[in-house]
């Protein structure tokens, strides 16, 4: 199977075009910035740009920025190849597109691929769904690298609409409360509250905790290593071949629904 990456000179594409490497499937290439090379461990061609990626790949994954996701969706479409996207940050219009796109070719959108991220996410629709929100109050404390951009991050927002989800509503159903500062008020009952901590070079670090009046309960993932993000990808682009059109998660792609 060809499989093509955008941003192959990045971090995570270096990372994805070794683990392609170790699943024994092959490199189509990868796509970077003006001026950025890969590696010379990064075995395919570097290609002129996103469309001939596609025409290239029997499926692509896009890491690189929330910016790309509207032109790489399309062009998914266009071409017939299967997407997965790990970018975060959408904002509902670039998600629209995203969704629009999937009707023609299955497109895998996660937050997060790590394997064991997306169990704790299954962990806390459950206890959600168990531990009353007027009793217990669902906080969300994520640390990430100083370089990162968006907050809170797609994990986390991910982590609170499962949560949302484990008590019958949407996150904005439930509401939000980020960024506290100053004479807030009191916190609202069945809200969900969000910390971000930014500093060093942490992979990533989510915790979700709910507290009640008799007990606190904390569900922790932390990440030591982004190849776990590049396992978990590379998994969905072999998983995805062969699907019919539709918007998956990496929770369909570990068969956990």
């Amino acid at each position: 199977m060809r499989i093509g990456i955008a941003g192959i000179a990045g971090r995570m594409g270096v990372l994805l075009a070794s683990e392609i490497e170790r699943a024994g499937e092959k490199l189509a290439g990868g796509t970077t910035r003006p001026g950025n090379r890969p590696p010379a461990e990064c075995a395919g061609p570097l290609l002129v740009d996103a469309a001939a990626l596609f025409a290239a790949s029997d499926v692509v994954i896009d890491f690189t920025h929330a910016e790309e996701a509207v032109p790489h969706a399309t062009l998914a479409a266009r071409h017939g190849v299967p997407l997965v996207l790990g970018s975060s940050g959408l904002s509902p219009e670039q998600s629209r597109v995203v969704a629009e796109s999937s009707a023609l070719v299955p497109v895998v959108h996660a937050a997060n691929f790590a394997p064991g991220v997306n169990l704790v996410l299954a962990l806390a629709e459950k206890l959600a769904a168990a531990l009353p929100a007027e009793s217990y109050d669902a906080e969300i404390v994520e640390m990430h690298h100083r370089q990162k951009v968006d907050a809170p991050s797609g994990t986390a927002i991910a982590m609170g609409r499962a949560v949302a989800a484990g008590r019958g509503m949407t996150l904005e159903q439930a509401g939000m409360e980020s960024g506290r500062d100053g004479h807030t008020g009191a916190r609202a009952t069945g809200t969900i509250g969000f910390a971000a901590l930014r500093g060093g070079q942490v992979v990533g670090e989510h915790t979700l905790l709910f507290a009640a009046a008799t007990e606190h309960i904390a569900l922790t993932h932390r990440s030591f290593d982004r190849r776990s993000y590049a396992v978990g990808a590379v998994r969905a682009a072999q998983w995805i071949i062969g699907r019919k059109p539709g918007l998956y998660s990496m929770m369909d792609v570990l068969g956990m629904r």
